[in-house]
């Protein structure tokens, strides 16, 4: 496997006084007749950029099969010069290229400020059915998906309404390689970052159709629920091609999401801090103690700082506000590393010190921040040849029961 070749397709005037907008199209559509709309649009905020998918509209087949992330590295090279500038790069992508925003998310957060992934799922369908559409495909052409596409696309009576839109959009699937359509249904056969949605660490919009029958509503809300600094929108009256069904009412949630990301310091070039938090030195106190609680909430959870505030006095309300404004507001806010990281660092550290009720609530962070029960589980083995034996064993205990009462609050 490669990354593939992908071109890059100019959609407003350029204008590197803008914010730049990388967008990317969706299994079997190119990305003009998909966001030129939506591009309109946006073009008094952003400079819009595309790309087309491997054999799709102007870009070249692929000569073997490719994953998403490699498809997302693909995309992340069309930006590179721009983000190394410094200047602010932004990524919105629908269906299999919402996919690619959720892979650049985990892995090239350091070049985009903030994504959007759109009609599309943290995994979808089926490694099987994926499989057999690209042996379809491969043996029969793109043709043979016209119909049903037609079919799922749009919301109802929107084809009847919009003839030109739509006819010009099933073209682009009509005219698709089919082996390069049938690799990309194989990338999306090995694609699920369900576990790994607790990683990103930029700010995410979850965006999809009302109507929609590929990705439901209920997939954008997972992807919103799992990620620790997301929104989401669903759109009225559209199914799975939002830009081109609602143009004005997508690109009013994309300015609003990508502008707001911009103004709060999200991360972006390796520069700011991660989840919108301007970096400590450029924040007055009360926005660190701020910005340390809403990572303190997002991590420990609403119901645990809840009580801790509850349980506030005079005698322990400094001590409280020391944790909220330096351990979460100077500390977790940080960009050197992400919040798996930190919360694999701070249970080692738990186990060293004995501290088991703070294992026991770090332990729920770890599973909040996307840490996976075999991840801990690996952390605390080392911790026995690091720590002790004795303070792994009470460890381990200490983590079940931790675990346990994880699941069920879920």
């Amino acid at each position: 496997m490669s990354a593939p070749n992908i071109v890059a397709v100019q959609l407003t005037e350029a204008d590197e006084n803008k914010p730049l907008l990388l967008v990317g199209p969706g299994l079997g559509t190119g990305v003009e007749a998909l966001w030129n709309l939506c591009a309109e649009e946006l073009a008094t905020d952003f400079e819009v950029i595309g790309y087309d998918l491997p054999g799709h509209g102007r870009s070249p087949a692929a000569s073997d099969e490719f994953t998403l992330e490699e498809l997302g590295d693909a995309a992340a090279e069309i930006i590179a010069e721009q983000a190394a500038s410094g200047r602010k790069v932004f990524f919105a992508g629908v269906s299999v290229s919402g996919a690619v925003a959720l892979e650049l998310a985990l892995k090239h957060g350091d070049k985009f400020a903030a994504v959007a992934p759109i009609c599309s799922a943290a995994k979808l369908g089926t490694a099987e059915a994926w499989q057999e559409r690209a042996d379809l495909v491969s043996r029969a052409g793109t043709p043979t998906m016209v119909t049903g596409s037609a079919q799922r696309w749009f919301a109802p009576g929107f084809i009847e309404e919009h003839p030109e839109r739509t006819t010009n959009l099933l073209h682009t699937l009509q005219n698709a390689d089919r082996f390069a359509y049938a690799y990309t249904c194989l990338g999306l056969a090995g694609y699920d970052v369900r576990d790994r949605l607790g990683q990103i660490q930029i700010p995410v919009l979850a965006m999809g159709g009302a109507v929609d029958p590929v990705c439901p509503p209920e997939d954008i809300e997972f992807i919103a629920a799992n990620v620790p600094n997301a929104t989401t929108v669903i759109i009225d009256d559209a199914a799975h091609q939002a830009p081109l069904e609602k143009p004005e009412e997508t690109a009013a949630a994309l300015r609003e999401h990508f502008l707001s990301a911009g103004k709060n310091g999200a991360a972006s070039n390796g520069g700011a801090a991660q989840d919108g938090v301007a970096k400590n030195g450029d924040a007055t106190l009360q926005e660190v103690f701020d910005n340390g609680m809403k990572v303190r909430r997002e991590v420990l959870s609403d119901a645990h700082v809840d009580r801790a505030n509850a349980n506030k006095d005079e005698f322990s309300e400094d001590f409280q506000d020391l944790i909220s404004k330096y351990a979460w507001g100077t500390i977790w806010t940080r960009p050197g590393l992400d919040r798996r990281m930190r919360s694999a660092v701070t249970l080692t550290a738990m186990v060293a010190g004995g501290y088991w009720e703070e294992l026991a609530m770090h332990v729920k962070a770890a599973r909040r921040n996307g840490v996976t029960v075999e991840e801990i589980k690996e952390i605390l083995l080392q911790t026995a040849i690091y720590c002790s034996v004795p303070a792994a064993n009470v460890a381990f205990k200490t983590a079940k029961e931790a675990l346990a009462e994880y699941d069920a609050e879920q």
